[in-house]
């Protein structure tokens, strides 16, 4: 047999937990600290609704940071592709300024010479318009007519949903052809298909040949559906006075987002000797970068969206100090408990854990309630912006570890002031 000796020196290993053991326990412990929280359900209770107004806060600030950041994105896209806008107007005559389309000097040979010596442009459209009645059978609907070429639906990115797109061949023979944009579609035909059917503008018959597909509004709010476009030469023949021959504007796509730039300074050259512009006037043209604009706004969202985030994680501070005071309270009202579980060999280190598991407990439930708060909230956005609001897996995930994070941070020192109390002064306690 062997020696007592032999048997003492033998070295132990703890028995492994196991997975359900650590589950036991994380349930236990789970439902202690609800039983601690709820001897004072109204203190908790407003504590919990704390947290769960910065969480809900954090999340639709960041839901609603996002969707206004894609909404400028998705209008930046549908500006065009590597968008240059020339406008006919603003030239200073005798000191009056003309204004937006007060010049009638830019002209179609400016557009072709634009397309055969500028290498930094890809496409090139001409461009006229103005307000339109259109009528189809009995209904009539009043909108906005563009003339343009084929080239302009491929620098907007704008792709043809019924029918098709009017060809360079029509617009050399000014052909009394039509797109429709879907709003002007449902006015006219409703859920109709109307390619082949037969409109009147200023009294002359045009062949409705396509309808665009639909883009909504912008962020300025103007219906981007309600237009009609057809060949510029026919618009300047049949729906314009006195036979237009010039130009409203000229739109164009460089062949890079890098050479838009170059491709403006080449333009403004050519132009200007175009036009016998001396040196020093003032063009009698406009060139527009609307793309600066909307990077602008894409900035002022994410800016806007950080600041709101910062604002937000206000109210979890405030939450987090709510948390705090409570802990402190219940310390202070469990004094006695605390000393009588230190009498009976508890370490310091199981008191320490057993209130900071309340507070994260207590900052846990009001993330979920939080959570819940989002999606209502989120509802109420979307009505009063009348934009789409989704909530990122992301942010509810980072709720999660801010309500854990929450708790840690501010259970910690109550947590520590009930591990230091001495036993005998704590059961002396009433």
């Amino acid at each position: 047999m062997e020696s007592s000796a032999a048997v003492r020196s033998r070295p132990t290993t703890a028995p492994p937990i196991s997975t359900a053991g650590v589950a036991t326990f994380a349930s236990l412990f789970f439902r202690e600290a609800v039983r601690a929280l709820a001897r004072h359900k109204t203190r908790s209770g407003l504590t919990t609704l704390g947290i769960a107004i910065g969480i809900a806060a954090v999340v639709l600030v960041v839901a609603i940071g996002q969707a206004g950041s894609q909404r400028a994105q998705q209008a930046l896209a549908n500006l065009g592709e590597n968008f240059v806008w020339i406008e006919a107007g603003s030239r200073n005559v005798n000191g009056v300024r003309t204004g937006t389309l007060g010049m009638n000097t830019l002209t179609v040979d400016d557009a072709e010479a634009i397309r055969r010596e500028v290498p930094f442009i890809a496409r090139v459209s001409p461009q006229v318009d103005g307000h339109v009645q259109i009528i189809a059978g009995n209904r009539n609907w009043a909108t906005h007519f563009r003339g343009e070429t084929p080239d302009y639906l491929a620098i907007k990115r704008w792709p043809v949903a019924l029918g098709d797109s009017f060809s360079q061949d029509d617009v050399e023979r000014a052909a009394a052809k039509v797109l429709l944009g879907e709003t002007v579609r449902q006015q006219l035909f409703g859920d109709a298909n109307p390619v082949g059917q037969i409109v009147r503008m200023q009294g002359q018959l045009f062949e409705v040949v396509g309808v665009l597909a639909a883009r909504g509004q912008t962020a300025q709010g103007w219906d981007q559906d309600d237009w009609v476009f057809l060949p510029y030469t026919a618009a300047q023949r049949r729906l314009l006075p006195h036979f237009q021959t010039w130009l409203d504007d000229i739109l164009c796509s460089a062949v890079s987002p890098q050479a838009v730039e170059p491709a403006i300074r080449q333009v403004q050259a050519l132009l200007r000797e175009r036009h016998h512009i001396r040196q020093g006037a003032d063009d009698d043209f406009n060139i527009r970068r609307p793309d600066e604009m909307l990077k602008a706004q894409v900035a002022a969202s994410d800016t806007l969206a950080k600041l709101l985030v910062s604002v937000a994680a206000i109210s979890l501070l405030v939450g987090g100090i709510g948390i705090m005071n409570v802990m402190l309270a219940s310390v202070a009202q469990r004094t006695r408990e605390i000393g009588v579980r230190m009498a009976v060999g508890a370490r310091t280190s199981a008191i320490r854990v057993q209130f900071l598991g309340e507070a994260v407990v207590l900052s846990l439930i009001g993330g979920a309630f939080g959570v819940g708060l989002s999606f209502a909230g989120k509802f109420v956005f979307e009505r009063a912006l009348g934009w789409p609001i989704a909530i990122p897996p992301s942010s509810l995930l980072a709720a999660t570890v801010a309500a854990v994070a929450v708790g840690v941070v501010f259970g910690t020192y109550p947590a520590w002031r009930a591990s230091r109390l001495d036993p005998i002064e704590a059961l002396r306690d009433e």
